[in-house]
């Protein structure tokens, strides 16, 4: 893992810190919000800040931040604590809540508006939103910026006790109403919300903004790097404002790299839980959302998901990855790690003719082309068996070999068939194909003169298969870049063809295999 990060810019930093004594062990973080579930996007820097952290003989923490309790619950904290232990990553006893420190953050406040850094002000949200200017003009200062330390000091603390209305009074740092970085004009850092919050209960009604809290969190645990996605980048002399102002014994380093964009999906929490509610998506475990839930529902691995991590690299550089990236990962790692059988997705049925009624033969078929390990199951062959409809094209190119009319195929570890008769209704609709096979051509036997077949497909006994219910999945969007435009996203871009349910026929052995495990199909 060393080796995979001696270019990565921010291995650089932390070598140079740890080669400099200015830390003796890397400690980092992952914070998130638990308004909603994990998703592809995050698993950059869950898989970074968890690796980097141990590769170089530290500790990764998780801590959630728990500041906005009308969107968060006990729920989310669980399901996100499993996809960080399903996808490998362990905190240990390094397990916080943004929660844990409300207390010292309202102190940490308090000592702001002693050093006249903060005041509490009366304007709306809306009124400071005039007042706070643009990128081309300088913001103005608010009437109530020059209240007096006590002033400021009996309010706040009214504001704690819950004396006034929510939207009717904040707490703002002093700072520069005049800077260039619109983040430092004064930002909001406590607001009145009478929740009630998943942890601490009632005992709070004014909570801190994730700017302030951010920070300070990574202080009081200690944090030496803290690595966020670039939309921080503006935020990081803020972080800095605070942790300088305030004195603090330590001062984290904020190091900011490019987010997680990839092809055909919606990323955003928001966007999610918007496709939820909508029934665009069946819930946060729909695996076209690309969620950790969703995609450990799909059938992805958690070593094939670290490796795509690994693979995309850590950039200053926004970038859009394609899906195909992603899905080359997972089938690496699917290829040694999963098992084979047979699965028909969209049966054609076949009737063998010289094959007897009664006979089931069972054939020995390895569970695993290249590893004697996975071992083998017995799949019985009968007179009538499924092959996938792909595999038959009445009008077959040259080029195509599989199954046509008078063609020969081979059955996978069984034997060669030849297609003697179509069947079809009135509509040409293929309904049934009447074969025979030749007994000699069994397990790869190719007797002499007999022609060479070069097909080779997978099938499933009519009588002795499993009936399932089979969901394909495509790409949920018809665009590579849908979020862009979020509103034609949803209304013009969606795949229709996203979701396909099909009954299809799988082999005996499968009926054993448990919820979770995982069975690529025989192609």
């Amino acid at each position: 893992m060393i080796e995979e990060f001696k270019n990565n810019f921010i291995v650089q930093v932390i070598k140079e810190d740890l080669a400099s004594g200015k830390h003796d062990k890397v400690i980092t973080r992952f914070p998130p919000e638990p308004n909603g579930l994990l998703h592809i996007g995050h698993t950059k820097s869950i898989c970074f800040n968890f690796a980097v952290a141990k590769a170089y003989g530290g500790r990764c923490h998780l801590r959630f931040d728990d500041t906005n309790p009308e969107k968060e619950s006990d729920e989310y904290v669980q399901a996100i604590k499993e996809d960080i232990q399903w996808l490998g990553f362990d905190w240990g006893e390094h397990l916080y809540f943004a929660s844990d420190y409300f207390d010292q953050l309202y102190e940490y406040a308090v000592q702001l508006i002693k050093l006249g850094k903060a005041y509490v002000e009366d304007l709306s949200f809306e009124q400071m939103r005039e007042y706070r200017g643009d990128l081309k003009k300088p913001g103005k200062n608010s009437p109530f910026r020059d209240r007096t330390i006590e002033e400021n000091l009996e309010l706040f603390e009214k504001m704690k006790a819950g004396e006034f209305e929510e939207g009717s009074r904040c707490l703002r740092a002093k700072i520069d109403m005049s800077s260039p970085n619109i983040n430092m004009r004064d930002p909001v850092i406590y607001r009145i919300k009478k929740a009630h919050h998943h942890r601490t209960k009632d005992k709070w009604v004014i909570y801190p903004m994730y700017d302030f809290t951010h920070g300070l969190s990574d202080m009081l645990e200690g944090i030496t790097h803290s690595l966020c996605s670039l939309e921080f980048q503006d935020h990081r002399p803020l972080y800095d404002w605070f942790l300088d102002e305030l004195k603090t014994p330590c001062h984290p380093q904020q190091i900011e790299f490019a987010k997680l964009n990839l092809e055909y999906v919606l990323l955003s929490k928001r966007n999610l839980l918007r496709m939820i509610n909508e029934g665009i998506v069946s819930g946060w475990d729909d695996p076209r959302l690309l969620t950790i839930k969703g995609m450990r529902r799909r059938g992805y691995t958690p070593n094939g998901i670290r490796h795509f991590c690994d693979s995309i690299g850590m950039t200053k550089k926004e970038s859009s990855i394609a899906m195909s990236t992603l899905e080359y990962s997972i089938r690496s790692d699917l290829e040694n790690t999963c098992p084979r059988a047979f699965g028909v997705v969209r049966p054609l049925k076949v009737v063998i003719t010289n094959w007897d009624e009664q006979k089931v033969q069972d054939i020995e078929c390895a569970y695993h082309p290249k590893d004697e390990s996975f071992g083998t199951r017995s799949v019985p062959m009968t007179r009538e068996i499924y092959i996938e409809r792909d595999d038959f094209m009445l009008d077959a190119p040259k080029k195509f070999f599989r199954l046509r009319p008078e063609g020969y195929v081979r059955l996978k570890f069984g034997y060669v068939i030849q297609c003697e008769e179509v069947i079809q209704d009135e509509q040409g609709e293929v309904l049934e194909l009447r074969c025979r096979y030749f007994p000699e051509t069994f397990a790869g036997a190719r007797p002499e003169g007999f022609p060479k077949v070069k097909g080779i497909i997978n099938w499933v006994s009519a009588s002795h298969g499993v009936k399932v219910e089979t969901r394909l999945y495509d790409r949920l969007f018809t665009v590579p870049t849908p979020g862009k435009d979020v509103e034609k996203a949803l209304s013009e871009w969606l795949n229709p063809n996203s979701l396909e349910v099909v009954s299809s026929y799988v082999e005996p052995a499968l009926a054993n295999f448990k919820v979770g495990e995982r069975i690529q199909f025989e192609r």
